[in-house]
């Protein structure tokens, strides 16, 4: 694949469009920590979708009749995520060498972030009934979708604000952000809404709504609104600051033309550069298990170590402490070491940790320092992905692999879910679902074994 010669890759760092480009990753918080992981994908699995009626039964068949409603509920939640993945899989190589080709890369970036936005904006329509579960399923794959093309022009733009020898460095930059964005965002929801220390009557904090609308869940809805323009208000300085990709004009601007392109170029990759489908693949696997550190988090601490809402979201802001501060730190380790060594180390890590909680017992301590150390892990791990392939992607090309960075990633989203679910299965305890993700992490870390290191004129 070779370069346009338009295509111009910037010497330096340009602060002010550096600080708009992280703040979107700032904003993306809105949706992954309060979205899919610790406030609307927990209330659409939980007992606000099962029969009042069936939550008062406290016999025997009436607690099996409602295990089985939640069960079913998170049925939805994971099919509606299952279809989001392929869709994502399907559309986002395609995306990305469209916006390569005409130019428009902030302008796809701008397009799926006003979907991201409009999504969580309708989960607050989601009302606690059985009637809108469906209705709560379908916004969240149509948030997830969106984010993940808004994501794939967004990673591409890291060429466009950073110079090549500071990509690890800038790469961190963003992840950092999108972790203090997080612990920013939790505090002022947990704070203004979703607090339950005072045991008094009162729905949430600051906000004081009255029990007497707690059926209608309020306090989870009145968050995800905030939430929908936290996003919103985050992202719109990167719109106005970094500036539109130098178009590629050697390639087609349909999207019959894209995916023959894309064709011929993963056949080009095989002959010519192996080692970026190795990353691909192996990235796909590792990413998935470190993206189900989160996802199963909050379900490990509430079912396993017996957290309240408000312990696993204080929680939830104590991890995003510690894998920002960890992330910014590893982007001068990244650009001096390497981001295959800073990885591979980063899963040595995760793997330990996660046996670690699964030995712990019920000890809630335990839980805390190793959920925390592995917090630690976490956030380079992904930096460095990005780094990496950002290092050997050929400039005004860089939609091209990171759509099909998406698409691996997503094609592969099904292991640590399936292997979290036979896991507690086979075990009969949700505590064996950790064993499932450190299977995950395990492989991903054995297929980047036969990853190359980075070229040296890569990084410097």
């Amino acid at each position: 694949m070779t370069a346009s010669p338009a295509a111009v890759v910037p010497q330096r760092t340009d602060r002010r469009a550096l600080v708009s480009w992280a703040l979107w990753d700032w904003g993306s918080a809105a949706f992954n920590a309060v979205v899919t992981t610790f406030v609307f994908s927990t209330y659409l699995a939980s007992r606000a979708f099962v029969d009042p009626a069936l939550v008062g039964d406290t016999s025997a068949a009436g607690k099996a009749i409602v295990e089985r409603e939640l069960a079913h509920n998170a049925a939805v939640v994971s099919t509606a995520l299952t279809i989001a993945g392929i869709v994502v899989a399907l559309v986002a190589p395609a995306m990305g060498r469209l916006a390569d080709s005409s130019g428009h890369r902030r302008r796809s970036v701008l397009i799926a972030t006003i979907g991201v936005a409009l999504s969580i904006g309708g989960m607050v329509f989601v009302a606690p009934s059985q009637p809108y579960l469906l209705l709560g399923a379908a916004l969240l794959g149509i948030g997830t979708v969106a984010y993940e093309i808004a994501s794939v022009g967004y990673n591409a733009m890291i060429g466009q604000v950073a110079s090549g020898e500071r990509t690890g460095r800038v790469s961190a930059i963003g992840w950092a952000a999108g972790y203090f964005g997080g612990i920013v965002l939790l505090v002022l929801l947990l704070v203004l809404c979703i607090q339950d220390f005072r045991g008094d009557g009162v729905v949430g904090g600051l906000l004081q709504l009255p029990a007497t609308v707690a059926t209608g869940q309020w306090d989870v809805r009145v968050a995800i609104g905030i939430a929908a323009v936290w996003l919103a208000v985050s992202s719109i300085p990167l719109f106005l600051t970094v500036p539109e990709a130098v178009p590629d004009r050697t390639r087609g601007g349909g999207v019959f033309s894209a995916y023959a392109d894309l064709g011929r170029d993963i056949a080009r990759l095989w002959r010519e550069r192996r080692n970026v489908l190795a990353f691909l693949l192996a990235s796909a696997v590792f990413r998935d298990g470190v993206g189900a550190v989160f996802t199963f988090g909050g379900i490990v601490a509430a079912q396993v170590f017996g957290f309240t809402p408000s312990q696993v979201i204080l929680f939830a802001i104590a991890a995003n402490v510690v894998a920002g501060i960890a992330t910014f730190v590893s982007g001068r380790l990244d650009d001096r070491f390497g981001s295959r060594a800073l990885i591979m180390v980063s899963l040595v890590g995760l793997a330990v940790c996660g046996v670690g909680v699964f030995a712990a017992g019920n000890e809630t301590q335990w839980f805390w320092v190793l959920g925390l150390t592995l917090a630690v892990f976490v956030g380079p791990v992904q930096s460095s992905s990005r780094a990496y392939l950002a290092r050997l992607t050929t400039p005004g090309r860089e939609g091209e692999l990171f759509g099909l960075y998406a698409t691996t990633g997503r094609a592969a989203s099904f292991l640590a879910p399936a292997l979290f679910g036979v896991a507690v299965t086979v075990g009969g305890s949700t505590r064996f679902g950790i064993l499932g993700v450190v299977v995950v992490l395990v492989a991903g870390l054995v297929l980047m074994a036969f990853v190359k290191r980075e070229p040296q004129g890569a990084r410097a």
